[in-house]
């Protein structure tokens, strides 16, 4: 297929998921990994509002993207924070100790990335997160792929969204709330598989994930059994399939 028939067909897919009882981190962790296998980028993560108004990160394309996205949120320092408060893009290249972000820059120049580009999740006047897009180049992001990195963070803020018009703001925040809770318990199932197996963090979320769709089973109910150890061993010693 063309990159233009990727595209398409990956927006159709995302569209394919919005059924009532969709698994928003699963959905988030594949819009992260479509930006990466479609877009002139090395890593995607995104993060998403707590009631409270801070943010938390729901999906992220690869460990070391994960760790960085954690680092601004614990330095309060970052792109995904600056486009979710402005709610603008931003796009910046990344020089260590300077920059609007000197930390931040330092621990991306650490991780082999050189540019960035972080887009608010919003509809209409309502901003939902952020979606952070990492490159190890410093040319500039095409804007054909900036205008397809907008369609997908304004497809995932409109799945966020879908049947809350009676009683969006608390069930919104319901979700959220789901969504990040249910980041920290796939958290702690990827590191009981890591221990058990032998195997690097990446690896076993792959898995993890892989087992819950060859299933059919929500990611979040499959980490909750690796937790409890009532998981079949057999769903993370056998080969992640693509």
């Amino acid at each position: 297929m063309t990159r233009e028939s990727d595209v398409v067909h990956s927006l159709v897919e995302m569209a394919d998921t919005l059924v009532d009882d969709y698994d928003v981190v699963d959905l988030l962790t594949g819009l992260t990994d479509r930006c990466v296998s479609l877009l002139a980028v090395s890593a995607a993560g995104v993060m998403l509002a707590t009631p409270t108004g801070s943010l938390g990160l729901v999906a992220s394309s690869s460990e070391a993207m994960r760790l960085l996205e954690l680092f601004e949120l614990q330095q309060q320092e970052g792109p995904c924070l600056d486009a979710f408060r402005s709610g603008e893009r931003i796009h910046e290249s990344l020089t260590a100790g300077s920059g609007r972000w000197p930390r931040f820059s330092t621990a991306a120049g650490r991780a082999g990335f050189q540019s960035v580009v972080a887009l608010p999740l919003r509809l209409r006047d309502v901003t939902l997160g952020a979606l952070n897009l990492l490159s190890t180049s410093r040319s500039p992001m095409a804007e054909a792929d900036i205008i397809v990195a907008r369609a997908f963070a304004d497809l995932a803020a409109l799945s966020i969204l879908q049947h809350r018009a009676s009683t969006e703001a608390q069930r919104l925040n319901e979700q959220l709330s789901a969504a990040l809770t249910s980041r920290i318990v796939i958290e702690q199932a990827k590191g009981v598989i890591s221990e058990r197996v032998g195997i690097d963090l990446a690896e076993a979320f792959a898995r993890l994930r892989a087992y819950a769709r060859n299933a059919n089973l929500r990611l979040t109910d499959v980490a909750q059994a690796a937790v409890d150890g009532t998981l079949d061993p057999r769903a993370w010693t056998a080969p992640a399939r693509n």
